[in-house]
């Protein structure tokens, strides 16, 4: 076995020195880090060990002795526990089970297989101070960056670092032997294994003034430090109600906490506050887990030395607080503590909790029962295990509440007082506002069984003394209405030619003349004969549903005469009519082989094609005039309202005007504001808006029929432009005859060059272009595209033309008469229809009637 061991040592220190070497570039392997080990480098390790007949368990004991740290050793340990290798473990689970003791090497911070907070049942999670040995946020490692602790006692395995200096300079690295000596060159052994720091320190001292005499001169020169390096591993027994019970092994510096926190803290039965540390089987602390928790306090977390035992013993009395406290759960009680130390431990009470009695359920000897317990009793009541405090609410009323709302200047909350009035609640919500309605207000009240009466209110009588003031009770409502809460909201209305049309506040004694005001003025467009005034009418039964007049105003726009002392009344419209004379420009273009093409202004209400023609300067020499086409708006365009149109320019304004170096005059900037004013305005009427009357209403019916029934309607296709054919040669020999048509907003005349080639498209077997020769028919066009298919309805073949005349085939007898074929031509060979074969039923049927048919037939003959 020896041999073997030997040969171990090889192995894991070359093993981990290759490791060091590779993820830290460091040779030695006192400086390898276990944490930054794979599990396929630990899982490697074991198998070797495995192979020299060495058990995983002593892998971590093998490494520290070879230099490893405790601490590496440690974690060490836990990596190797959590992997699962054939090498003969005790299961863990048996261990708890039998009580059986088990040597285990975990880190302090590690787990056990102990679940985390969320993997607790109900009962763990009410358990005060359970989570904390269970939370893997927590860390309860043992801080080994601190001074030397002069009481710390060295034991097998501390590693002892002695530097002396002064006149003399020397170090010493010793570690501690299994029979507790050092042993100093030229000195020899020193006994310093049971004995602390300071005893250590001054044994070293005595020895070294041998080597050293000036140490233990009255003034010295030479001077000696001693510090711990490696610490040793102690092991500590874990027994008791403990959620994994075994044998422990802790770096030297480990306190209780940190071994509790290994074996996963007390089980569900476990004691929180009397556990129990033996140490060479005398008791030398009993740590209290609640002094931690509450106070924060860990004089009783002494730190561990070899062959300590903790003992956790059984909870002797637990009970439960529900409620409204600021942790409700499980608390371990003292048979000394009260009340008053469970409430405490609860976190005291929240602020909506009744604090004046507590009730206790309590398990009698046959049975259960209940207690009362009033404040005063908190610390002579007696606890006892399995009791359950109940913690009640306070009840959600108010004692001295009185509200008031409506026309007053601070409504809400105030507090009743004795002998307090409506006329005392008034004044505490500062007054009347100036819009109450003194006639009468309402006051709420809660009756005694809770339900509501509505008492009346002279509100003006209360206020000036003429009646009764009406005494308050706990939870009355006054509530005092605005006199506009009880009559529709007045407003009047202006549209048509208006810069801002809409509807606006009513004010006593407004005219016209301020209501075109508020709305921003007249447009350019007004009408400068008339304004239009419509107003409701009340208790007519003749059938006149509105009341209209009109105001004169000038040319200036301006109201005439008497009409500017007319006072609008509540509801009015104002209508504000478009001049008959006043017409927005109005753009055309004409594009293609003209000697001026772009856009030009309608001059007339009847320009025609010949007309815009001339403007253009004609035709030029590459024109096409057969192909000619005019392309015009359909009514499912949507233009742009007159509102939209003007925002637009003015943008363009805008932009023209800023200044890219940013120096514009005042005169500039004040332009800017206004138009960004203006820009920003919303609203219109329905004149100056994108009608109904035009695309938008078409274009949602036809798409509802067509949805409503697909059998009938056929796939609609909405076009905002469509090409209208016409025949520019002979407009231009023609003008003003019926081909010469008025121009429309929007047209756009377009004159291509000279077309030379023909479409085919459809059902043909190759759709392409072909070159066009004149004296080429039809068949000869579809021939250069492959033919026709199988699918190809040639009795429905059609042509469009250049300028977007369309010619169909026509059928005389048995004849088919093509269209001729023009430069620019498109011939479409549409698909002949999907048709279904008959069914057996559909033929059963056809002979049937076939039959019958033959019946009524004969018998007429006879």
């Amino acid at each position: 076995m020896s041999i073997n061991i030997k040969s171990f040592y090889l192995t894991i220190i070359l093993f981990l020195s290759a490791i060091a070497l590779h993820a830290q570039s460091l040779s030695d392997i006192q400086n390898v880090k276990v944490d930054e080990l794979s599990d396929a480098q630990i899982k490697t390790l074991i198998l070797k060990a495995e192979e020299q007949g060495i058990s995983k368990s002593q892998i971590p004991a093998l490494a520290q002795e070879r230099g490893l740290s405790a601490m590496e050793a440690s974690k060490l340990a836990t990596r190797l526990n959590q992997l699962s290798t054939s090498g003969p473990e005790v299961d863990q689970e048996s261990a708890v089970d039998t009580g059986v003791q088990r040597e285990v090497y975990a880190p302090v911070s590690g787990g056990m297989n102990v679940e985390d907070s969320a993997g607790l049942d109900e009962t763990e999670k009410k358990i005060f101070g359970y989570g904390l040995f269970h939370n893997k946020k927590l860390n309860f490692s043992p801080s080994l960056n601190i001074p030397t602790p002069q009481s710390y006692v060295i034991g097998t395995g501390d590693q002892l670092l002695i530097d002396v200096y002064g006149n003399s300079q020397q170090s010493y690295d010793l570690t501690v032997n299994p029979e507790g000596r050092v042993y100093i060159p030229n000195v020899g052994p020193i006994q310093v294994g049971g004995a602390s720091i300071v005893a250590a320190t001054a044994r070293i001292k005595e020895q070294l003034s041998r080597i050293y005499a000036d140490l233990n001169n009255s003034n010295p020169n030479t001077f000696i430090q001693i510090r711990l390096g490696n610490i040793r591993s102690i092991q500590v027994s874990m027994v008791g109600e403990l959620s994994n019970p075994g044998t422990y092994t802790l770096p030297s510096f480990a306190s209780v906490f940190n071994a509790l926190y290994a074996a996963g803290g007390p089980n569900k039965e476990g004691s929180f506050r009397s556990i129990k540390v033996f140490r060479d089987s005398r008791q030398v602390a009993e740590v209290d887990v609640y002094e931690f928790l509450v106070k924060g306090n860990q004089q009783q977390n002494i730190r561990l030395q070899d062959n300590d035992v903790i003992m956790v013993p059984a909870v002797q009395t637990r009970v439960e607080i529900q409620g409204p406290v600021r942790r409700p759960g499980l608390f371990e009680i003292l048979p000394q503590e009260d009340i008053k130390d469970l409430i405490r431990y609860a976190g005291g009470f929240k602020s909506e909790a009744y604090t004046g009695r507590l009730g206790v359920r309590r398990l009698s000897d046959d049975a259960r029962k209940v207690a009362d317990v009033s404040q005063e009793q908190f610390e002579n009541f007696k606890v006892q295990d399995g009791d359950v405090f109940l913690v009640g609410e306070k009840l959600n009323r108010f004692e001295n509440r009185v509200q008031v709302s409506g026309a007053v200047y601070h409504p809400g909350e105030f507090a009743l007082f004795e002998g307090m009035t409506v006329k005392d609640l008034i004044s505490k919500a500062d007054g009347l506002r100036g819009e109450a309605f003194l006639n009468r207000a309402t006051l709420y009240r809660t009756q005694e069984d809770m339900t509501l009466e509505i008492v009346p209110v002279d509100v003006q009588g209360v206020v000036n003394g003429t009646v009764t003031d009406i005494p308050l009770q706990r939870e009355d409502v006054l509530h005092i209405p605005s006199k506009y809460d009880l009559k529709e909201e007045f407003y009047v209305k202006i549209s048509g030619e208006i810069n801002r049309p809409g509807a606006f506040a009513f004010a006593e004694n407004m005219t016209v003349e301020d209501l075109v005001l508020k709305a921003g003025g007249f447009k350019e467009s007004a009408s400068d004969a008339y304004i239009e005034v419509a107003r409701r009418v009340k208790d007519r039964t003749d059938g006149q549903i509105a009341e209209i007049f009109t105001l004169d105003i000038d040319q200036n726009l301006e109201i005439n005469g008497k009409d500017k002392e007319v006072v609008l009344q509540p509801f009015d419209h104002v209508i504000i009519r478009r001049s008959p004379g006043f017409q927005r420009e109005q753009m055309v273009r004409i594009e293609g082989e003209v000697n001026y093409p772009g856009q030009y202004t309608i001059a007339t209400a009847t320009e025609r094609i010949s007309d815009l023609l001339k403007r253009a300067g004609g035709l030029n020499q590459f024109a096409y005039a057969k192909g000619a086409t005019l392309i015009r708006r359909t009514e499912f365009y949507s233009p742009q309202s007159d509102n939209e149109i003007k925002s637009q320019e003015l943008r363009e304004v805008k932009n023209n005007l800023i200044k890219e170096d940013g120096k514009n005059t005042e005169a500039e900037n004040n332009i800017l504001s206004r138009i960004d004013e203006k820009i920003g305005e919303k609203g219109g009427d329905l004149a100056n808006q994108k009608g109904l009357a035009s695309g938008e209403f078409k274009i949602n019916r036809v798409k509802d029929v067509a949805a409503s029934d697909s059998s009938r309607v056929a796939e609609v296709e909405f076009r905002t432009e469509e090409l209208i054919g016409i025949d520019l040669k002979y407009i231009m020999e023609h003008p003003e005859s019926d081909q010469d048509l008025i121009l429309m907003e929007g047209d756009v005349l377009s004159i291509p060059k000279e077309l030379q080639t023909v479409r085919m498209r459809g059902e043909v077997l190759f759709p392409t272009s072909a070159r066009y020769e004149s004296g080429k028919g039809f068949k000869n066009y579809i021939s250069r595209a492959g033919g026709f298919t199988d699918q190809a309805r040639k009795g429905k073949a059609y042509v469009v033309y250049a300028n977007g005349d369309v010619q169909r085939t026509k059928k005389i007898l048995f004849f088919k008469n093509y269209p001729s074929i023009e430069p620019g031509a498109e011939i479409i060979i549409p698909q002949k229809p999907e048709r279904q074969p008959m069914s057996a039923t559909n033929w059963i049927g056809l002979a049937s009637s076939m039959a019958t048919l033959a019946i009524l037939i004969d018998r007429l003959a006879q």
